[in-house]
């Protein structure tokens, strides 16, 4: 399918009524999506290796979802939950209750970005233990609202020139085993990083000041850190010692991403709240704070809410999501994928001296790019070569880190395998390229 504009013209056209702080990464204009494709104005195919940043995990377009809003939209689109309230939302936070990890009494809260999911978990928590202090961690992102652009670690783009910010907000390490914080080697650190939270009272905010640490289990634009699986078990034991909530941020990692409906189950962990977004509604505005019951209810009548929150089309899209999980099996395919993408990384890293580490879970998987395997100098210029270079070969990849040297994988995934194979081939031929 072809529209009458051209790439050029719509980009001459952007330029001139699109706020220039809001940039895209290319200017090339999509008409269509399917599954783990992608197609231009111009009908040039793009393999889809970013996701909408990890929005797409069922896919684009997915017939399921896409039925589920047409048939939404025939009955209404709005009647706002707070006034009127309708089945859609109430069905959905069954869903979610049964899938976020813990067998706590939990209840739901709807909310529309990312962002605003972690506002009001910081809101519900705050308000739960009456302490102000939040701790978050280097290299995290939470969002770009003021509380979210606040806990977010990386200064530019992010933060840079948006101040003042939301006050009460303080920064530990993160368990980083390839650029150890400690220069400690796992697992002969004791997870180290971990046993600092007791210091981090003492020496930063106390514990009786401190109503929760919020973290991403893997961090997204930070470089999909993993921690160790001691790291969040060490990290609860101490939060419950001291009456300290712990708010998972599942933004990114939730809805199948790392091989599992959400990553907390990998290590065995029950947050008090966890954030979700992004893959939950597949491509439609949709977020939830998920919490055990007590922390949830304690916030007073219209506490909490807004205009837009539980949107009828996009629960919609949200319950189909999880139908297309248990039908297509997607969490199975994704644990394959994930195998199948740190096996032929860890290859290409035999054959390139370039690439550092190969980390994540499941099919969360990142490469660092290096100038130099000892000096672990980062190897920014050459990442965004090689993300030029597949582009230009009609591949999407992302880039993130602190360094902007680390190379993403969140391709949809009910990606084939020839198109994974294709989009691998691509950045095999681009590692080589920029290495020469």
């Amino acid at each position: 399918m072809k529209t009458t504009h051209t790439n050029n013209s719509l980009h001459e056209l952007r330029n001139s009524v699109i706020a220039k702080g809001n940039v895209s990464g290319t200017d090339r204009y999509i008409a269509h999506a399917k599954g783990a494709l992608l197609t231009d104005v111009e009908g040039q195919e793009y393999i889809d290796f970013g996701g909408g940043i990890a929005v797409m995990n069922v896919g684009h377009s997915h017939p399921k979802v896409v039925q589920a809003i047409k048939d939404q939209a025939d009955k209404f689109t709005h009647t706002c939950f707070m006034v009127t309230p309708y089945e859609g939302p109430v069905r959905l936070a069954q869903k979610l209750i049964a899938a976020v990890p813990g067998d706590s009494p939990k209840a739901v809260m709807f909310a529309n970005s990312g962002a605003e999911a972690v506002e009001n978990a910081v809101k519900i928590a705050r308000y739960y233990t009456k302490k102000t202090g939040i701790i978050a961690f280097e290299n995290g992102f939470h969002g770009r609202t003021l509380m979210g652009m606040t806990l977010t670690s990386k200064v530019k783009p992010y933060k840079f020139g948006l101040g003042p910010f939301a006050p009460e907000v303080y920064r530990m390490s993160f368990a980083n085993c390839y650029r150890c914080p400690h220069n400690l080697e796992y697992p002969g650190c004791g997870v180290e990083c971990a046993k600092r939270l007791e210091d981090f009272f003492i020496n930063h905010v106390a514990a009786e000041q401190t109503a929760a640490i919020i973290f991403e289990p893997v961090q997204g634009e930070g470089g999909f850190v993993a921690p160790p699986k001691e790291y969040f078990l060490k990290l609860q034991e101490i939060c419950r010692k001291n009456n300290v909530l712990l708010i998972a941020d599942e933004v990114q990692t939730g809805i199948g991403r790392t091989g599992t409906m959400f990553a907390m189950e990998h290590y065995g962990v029950e947050a008090d709240l966890t954030t979700v977004a992004k893959s939950l509604a597949a491509g439609m505005p949709l977020s939830a704070v998920v919490g055990k019951k007590e922390i949830m209810d304690s916030v007073h009548a219209s506490g909490i809410g807004g205009t837009y929150n539980g949107n009828p089309l996009s629960c919609a899209a949200a319950l189909a999501v999880f139908d297309i999980f248990e039908e297509e099996n997607l969490l199975e395919k994704g644990r394959r994928l994930g195998e199948t993408l740190r096996t032929t990384l860890l290859g290409f890293q035999k054959e390139c001296d370039l690439i550092g580490d190969v980390r994540g879970l499941g099919p969360m998987v990142a490469m660092e790019l290096v100038k130099d395997k000892k000096t672990k100098e980062p190897a920014a210029a050459e990442t965004k070569a090689l993300v030029k270079f597949c582009f230009d070969r009609g591949l999407i990849i992302l880039a993130c880190g602190a360094y902007g040297n680390i190379i993403r994988f969140l391709m949809p995934l009910v990606i084939t395998d020839e198109q994974l194979q294709k989009g691998l081939g691509i950045v095999r031929d681009g590692l080589t390229a920029i290495r020469s």
